[in-house]
């Protein structure tokens, strides 16, 4: 990891060694890289913007391939189908436009009538190019929000006047996000958050337009390209997943141990304590988007536990999904914690206001995120901007995520009561629901391609235009799993899917939640996809199996099913061979029902 494009980070010293950073990324084989076609189609110049947005993507494991359109061709590039975008076959597109490509801006003397016709030209042109390139590609489309002008010619009621210049750019950004609600894999870049943040009167200098043609400062650029691999990588699954906090000057000001609940500054009694119950607010409001909550800190428990149990406090002790408060180090709390949770370290972000404890972490556990947070005035502003949990689509399962890890936490309570382990697993009463995709579970099966490392026979990651196709294509096979019992519903868990040559059958997805580990469900989710295969006269199927870094325990899957290795190559690649037939199903502990 290289600290230098962690946030915040120095936008000159990346500008200055970006060539040096690029190298260093690919040439430490430790990372394992998602390669991915990417097309930028600009508006203005772009040649920064890609070469910075490229190191910030290898720092998040993900290799990018581009194209690049000619200067302001995105429109003529798009449309009309360029050979070499056609050929270049994007898997993303990202169309780099901003204000200064707004050919119709209402002028002083307009009638209301006439700002209509423009604003409505202007944004009839970008919705032509994106119906375009969704029904040619099919693939993620990226596009920037308009920034607001760098003048106004009403001053302070440029806003509201018809004829204004922010109120034309304010509705029509407008129209962008109404388009982006209406249509799957489409996201909008927010250059206008960007620019009012880091200061429009830099960010639109007029200097960079007149003599490079670039829509921003230079030193501006790696912070928009920042915002471009943050959703790249939200869409591939690398955001992380756990928010492990301090509790000492951390979630209230002073320690409780020694101040004594009472005492803690938390609340709107004074300056301090509304800082603190602000940042609380803010973490509770990433658990509800589905972010799980941990506790690590040196304390007694019960003392710790009194901090939340004032009515001032925002978060409650019910609110984390795992609570570690002793005396342990907390590199080793965290690695419990991780266990705990079926997670592996790198999916946490860990927060704490003594450096000293943030450098343990670092220097132990490499792939955990420490953010230097600063003051507390400071800590939202660091912890959202650095875009750690970057939401790109919420699922239901995204809203019942924590329900859903205290309920297996509650799981794995009730298994220490029994002697053997078919015992406990007939205790947990398991109904699994296996079927093929169906559009309401496009997105959430997607997630899980592109979030599942740890039990993930091939690592193909999918976007949700691709999981559609192959649901609607009939030369596959598709299978979604969902796994419910008396602890509750563990929602989609499992996706296996191949396609169909002659009579056999190649497996190009098979994979499952960390959640249902151990539980049997890849049992039931073979079962369902041989009763399938012989449903459609299937008589082989072929397994395969790509090793990561992260995958090992999946290794010997196949030869646990009951499948014959046919060859292994020098990389640890493995195929296998399983031939269908009506033998007894092996389900044993969930009833299954079929859709």
């Amino acid at each position: 990891m290289l600290n230098i494009l962690d946030y915040p980070f120095d936008s000159e010293l990346i500008l200055r060694k970006k060539v040096k950073i690029k190298k260093e990324l690919l040439s430490d084989s430790s990372r394992v890289f998602i390669e991915k076609r990417i097309a930028i189609l600009g508006g203005s110049t772009t040649d920064e913007i890609k070469n910075i947005l490229e190191i910030f993507l290898l720092n998040f494991g993900i290799k990018p391939v581009f194209y690049e359109s000619e200067y302001n061709k995105y429109f003529e590039d798009g449309l009309f189908d360029n050979p070499q975008l056609v050929q270049f076959e994007p898997e993303i597109i990202y169309i780099h436009t901003s204000s200064r490509n707004i050919s119709k801006w209402p002028q002083v003397i307009d009638s209301d009538k006439q700002v209509e016709d423009k604003l409505e030209a202007e944004y009839n042109r970008m919705k032509m190019l994106w119906d375009h390139l969704i029904d040619k590609y099919g693939c993620i489309i990226i596009q920037n929000n308009n920034e607001l002008p760098f003048y106004r010619n009403f001053g302070n009621q440029d806003a509201c006047h018809f004829q204004g210049r922010i109120n034309f750019v304010n509705r029509l950004n407008e129209h962008f996000y109404q388009y982006s609600r209406e249509h799957e894999n489409f996201y909008i870049h927010d250059i206008n958050y960007e620019s009012s943040n880091y200061g429009l009167k830099e960010w639109s200098n007029p200097f960079y337009w007149d003599m490079y043609k670039y829509a921003l400062c230079i030193n501006a650029i790696p912070y928009t390209s920042y915002g471009v691999a943050l959703i790249v990588k939200s869409l591939l699954g690398k955001n992380k997943k756990v928010l492990a906090l301090d509790l000492d000057n951390t979630l209230w000001g002073g320690v409780i141990g020694d101040d004594g609940a009472e005492n803690i500054e938390i609340g709107q009694e004074t300056s301090l304590g509304q800082a603190y119950a602000e940042f609380q607010k803010y973490v509770k409001e990433q658990r509800d988007k589905g972010i799980l909550l941990t506790v690590i800190s040196k304390n007694d428990e019960s003392v710790a536990r009194g901090g939340f149990e004032r009515p001032d406090s925002v978060l409650k002790y019910d609110d984390f999904a795992s609570f570690r408060a002793n005396w342990d180090t907390k590199d080793r709390n965290l690695v419990e914690e991780a266990n705990e949770l079926n997670l592996l370290t790198e999916s946490f972000v860990f927060v704490d206001d003594n450096p000293a404890e943030r450098e343990i972490i670092r220097q132990s556990l490499v792939g955990v995120s420490v953010p230097e947070i600063g003051e507390i005035e400071s800590y939202i502003k660091t912890l959202d901007e650095a875009g750690y949990f970057e939401t790109t689509k919420l699922s239901d399962d995204d809203f019942k995520r924590n329900d859903m890890y205290i309920a297996n936490i509650k799981r794995n309570k009730q298994r220490e009561c029994f002697a053997d382990y078919g015992d406990y697993l007939k205790s947990l009463d398991m109904v699994a629901e296996i079927g093929h995709f169906v559009d309401i579970y496009y997105s959430r099966i997607a997630q899980l391609t592109n979030k599942s490392n740890q039990f993930n026979l091939t690592t193909k990651r999918c976007s949700q235009i691709e999981i559609q196709k192959m649901a609607e294509n009939e030369n596959y096979i598709t299978l979604y799993g969902k796994l419910s019992d008396k602890f509750g519903d563990n929602g989609v868990v499992s996706v296996v899917a191949g396609h169909i040559d002659d009579k056999v059958l190649h497996i190009e997805l098979w994979l499952m939640s960390c959640r249902v580990l151990k539980r049997d469900m890849e049992i039931a989710m073979m079962d369902e996809l041989i009763a399938t295969c012989m449903d459609k006269g299937i008589e082989y199927i072929y397994g395969y199996y790509y090793p990561t870094s992260k995958n090992g325990m999946v290794r010997d899957f196949y030869l646990q099913q009951g499948f014959e290795k046919k060859s292994e190559d020098d990389s640890g690649n493995t195929v296998w061979e399983k031939r269908v037939s009506d033998d007894n199903r092996k389900t044993k502990y969930i009833k299954i029902i079929r859709k």
